[in-house]
């Protein structure tokens, strides 16, 4: 019998030698991969006219900055402490195609790119014709003074927003009223002017309360001409809510609101064609779908 040598020798087929080096690149890989922040975006699907809520599962001490489409990302921790959010989006007449999404995370380790490619489909919005008096078509010179007054108006108040989120939870509807479609759609005016429609309508009688869908400060509360009576709220971080042709304003600008506050009363001032409640959402100078808004789950972030 043979004796022992005192030393081992483990034989393993070469099939299975083979695998090794596949499975260490697997195991680093999954390493790998579980140090780096998931980024997603909520919906996964996005469109024209589509809100995102962006993620970025950060936790500890870190800072992110970011860009999307030529707008500034503005990112804020969420309550539990465990990832970093943005409330952004898509403008109603963005192009189609692969566009970049700049994240960069800075930390105390030095700085991370976070960037990935995002696909933006295209949002299929109808087509319509209205017909409204001729002066919201043709103004006249004292009416083009107006509107430009209120262009100046509007780019002061829209560049002005608060430096933190003001909104709290999901948004709510501003009426208690049936909506439309109408988000998107070509519209032409009189036979001449074509338009796109930048807002949602709700069916709302005239003298319909109409309240805040979230909290925030009211930034304009007055007549402008295409817009009739109106009131815009800053939610924070370059996100507002507009809601137009009320009959009857009842804030003031400055005033700080709840969700569910009273602005005003539906009505049918400025270029309308009846009684109802035009909501616009505006984020970064882009104009997204609230339909779409409504839909996001946003409990629990702060």
């Amino acid at each position: 019998m043979p004796q022992p040598t005192g030393e081992y020798s483990i034989s393993m087929p070469p099939q299975r030698l083979a695998r090794i080096p596949v499975l260490l690149f697997a195991l680093i890989v999954q390493a790998v991969n579980a140090q780096t922040p998931a980024v997603t975006l909520t919906p996964a699907d996005v469109e024209a006219g589509s809100p995102e809520l962006i993620r970025v599962s950060v936790p500890g001490n870190a800072h992110l900055e970011g860009e999307w489409l030529g707008r500034k990302l503005d990112f804020f921790r969420g309550r539990d402490g465990s990832a970093w959010y943005a409330l952004a989006g898509v403008d109603v007449e963005a192009p189609v195609g692969d566009s970049e999404l700049k994240i960069t995370l800075h930390t105390a380790k030095g700085d991370r790119n976070l960037s990935r490619t995002v696909r933006i489909d295209a949002a299929h919005y109808r087509t319509g014709t209205l017909t409204v008096e001729p002066k919201f078509v043709s103004p006249g010179a004292e009416e083009i003074k107006q509107i430009e007054a209120d262009q100046q108006l509007k780019k002061q108040i829209f560049s002005a927003s608060a430096a933190q989120p003001l909104w709290s939870s999901s948004f709510h509807a501003p009426v208690d009223a049936p909506p439309t479609d109408s988000f998107g759609t070509r519209r032409t005016f009189n036979g001449k002017l074509a338009s796109i429609h930048k807002g949602m309508d709700f069916r709302a009688v005239a003298g319909t309360p109409v309240r805040a869908g979230n909290s925030g400060q009211v930034a304009l509360a007055r007549p402008l001409y295409y817009e009739g009576n109106c009131v815009v709220i800053d939610h924070g971080l370059g996100l507002y809510s507009i809601s137009m042709h009320l009959s009857r304003i009842d804030v003031k600008e400055g005033q700080q609101v709840a969700t569910g506050d009273p602005l005003g009363l539906s009505g049918a001032t400025g270029r309308v064609t009846g009684a109802h409640l035009h909501w616009g959402i505006r984020w970064q100078g882009a104009y997204l779908d609230p339909a779409k808004l409504l839909q996001l789950n946003l409990s629990g972030l702060r």
